[in-house]
């Protein structure tokens, strides 16, 4: 009798083992880290970001899908619940709104990068335009900008024109697209002749430029956070991590971007 009782005990305490150790392993495999993240980011980071995201894929092994869009149509978009991990605007004032609504994780706002503005001109221009004010000419008959109610370039480049004394001028030859980088088909296409771009957008040998005193508009602080509701928060801070890096920064500064004021 009792052997079998001592059997009895061991079998029971070899499955308890065995129902531990399940446990455990399903515990670390809910721990993984997430394999993809959904980045939200202005279309001002396009050039940057992708660049950013293949670097920090080949570190991590977590990919990055890349949603670019106007900062307010995709803040909206994580207003009605979009399945963002982070969102990397071309603003602070959207991502501040999303913060105060309770939409970002606490902590994670911050400000990475600020912008610089500048009026392109695709290969092959004849235009003789050398500062702002000569934007004013006849030779100058169609000027590509972002629509400025959902777009911060845009906001700035209308911010510089008033500065500068010549928006009442310039206004009738605006043509307005939905962000900057319809601003950039636009002109590359011949449906306007010039257009006011982030200085990242412009590739070297593409095109020229003349860039845009800051002095004419706010400063273009960009902000980011990570999105609340996602349920890759480990990984997604991760990425945000990434991009305030000494490393993210030197390679976001190859765009054009300054790094941001300390303590903003």
């Amino acid at each position: 009798m009792r052997p079998s009782l001592f059997n009895y005990a061991g079998c029971l305490l070899f499955l308890s083992l065995i129902l531990v150790t399940a446990c455990q392993d399903r515990a670390s495999k809910d721990r993984k880290p997430a394999s993809e993240i959904i980045v939200a980011a202005a279309s001002n980071l396009t050039e940057a970001f992708e660049e950013l995201a293949r670097e920090f894929t080949r570190q991590t092994g977590t990919r990055v899908t890349l949603s670019f869009g106007s900062t307010a149509d995709l803040a909206k978009q994580i207003e009605n619940g979009a399945p963002f991990d982070v969102f990397a605007a071309a603003d602070t004032a959207h991502v501040d709104a999303l913060d105060r609504q309770g939409l970002l994780t606490p902590g994670s706002r911050k400000i990475y990068v600020r912008g610089s503005l500048v009026i392109w001109f695709p290969p092959g221009s004849t235009l003789s335009v050398a500062r702002i004010e000569d934007l004013t000419g006849k030779q100058v008959e169609r000027i590509a900008i972002a629509k400025p109610d959902i777009a911060p370039y845009g906001e700035a480049a209308v911010e510089s024109l008033r500065a500068s004394k010549i928006w009442e001028q310039i206004e009738p030859k605006v043509v307005y697209a939905m962000n900057v980088s319809q601003v950039k088909q636009f002109v590359s296409s011949g449906n306007a002749e010039t257009g006011f771009l982030p200085r990242a957008l412009v590739k070297p040998g593409d095109g020229s430029y003349i860039e845009v005193s800051e002095h004419l508009h706010r400063p273009i602080d960009q902000g980011l956070g990570v999105v609340k509701a996602s349920a890759n928060q480990e990984a997604a801070r991760s990425f945000a991590d990434f991009v305030l890096s000494p490393e993210g920064q030197a390679l976001l500064s190859k765009y054009g971007y300054q790094t941001p004021a300390a303590g903003r």
